[in-house]
């Protein structure tokens, strides 16, 4: 059975420091700061108003400069879901929005669908967390590591339901592999214990932060999309994400 959920609270958190390229989130793309391209997609996903929770005054002013909304968070969080918490309990301390979905600051040309696809598992009351994945189509990526495998089985309603996730290549056997996208929708109890609960065993082992939720029983179903936004992490991801901006 589904709900009739109609709306989240969009949170993209952002942090300067970045060991592969720094400043990244600030990182020029075609006239815009990285972030603003990030917010701007996440706007016209329309399912929610859009801030991005940020540590650093730069990344802020970045936001407000472009009419987005922007919030300062600590410094010290380790994660980008102890940062939306925060900003959450900022931004909506009466509990207005009953989802937080959480967009990577580092995917400039994410589509909206991609964003509402993450959105759409929660209209089953079950699920705590949606997220989204897409089918890996190149040999040369099934065995990468890099490539976070979403093992799952179909749910029966239009998306898959998460068993696993693993940077080996699984499920073995025919049939399709598929790269997990790291594209979070919580209800908003199920943020506010995930973020209290120790990392777990596999997720220390695997190092996939989403692993915590299902060793703590907490359902996570999938929408699968078409294909992967490009994740910009080097000088040579920025490139092409330049150069696919400008062919636009």
């Amino acid at each position: 059975m589904e709900t009739g959920l109609t709306a989240a609270l969009v949170i993209i958190p952002a942090r300067l420091a970045a060991t592969r390229l720094p400043n990244k989130a600030l990182a020029d793309i075609c006239g815009k700061p990285m972030i603003v391209r990030v917010m701007e997609q996440a706007q016209h996903a329309d399912i929610g108003p859009v801030a991005v929770a940020c540590d650093d005054a730069s990344i802020a002013e970045a936001i407000r400069d472009h009419g987005g909304q922007a919030v300062l968070t600590s410094k010290d969080h380790v994660s980008g879901s102890d940062r939306i918490h925060e900003a959450t309990r900022s931004l909506d301390p009466d509990g207005r929005y009953d989802v937080v979905l959480n967009v990577q600051g580092d995917v400039p040309q994410i589509e909206p669908e991609a964003i509402r696809a993450a959105f759409s598992p929660l209209r089953i009351p079950d699920v705590s967390i949606g997220t989204i994945m897409t089918e890996i189509t190149l040999p040369e990526f099934r065995d990468d590591p890099s490539f976070v495998k979403a093992v799952t089985t179909p749910n029966g309603q239009g998306h898959h339901r998460a068993l696993y996730f693993t940077r080996a290549t699984a499920p073995t056997g025919d049939g399709p592999l598929y790269q997990h996208i790291g594209i979070y929708a919580y209800r908003r109890e199920a943020l506010e214990r995930f973020v209290q609960m120790p990392p777990s065993p596999l997720e220390l082992r695997e190092k996939l932060e989403q692993l915590r939720a299902l060793e703590a029983g907490m359902r996570i179903d999938i929408s699968i999309i078409d294909s992967a936004p490009l994740d910009v992490n080097t000088p040579q991801d920025l490139e092409r994400a330049r150069a696919a901006l400008q062919t636009q």
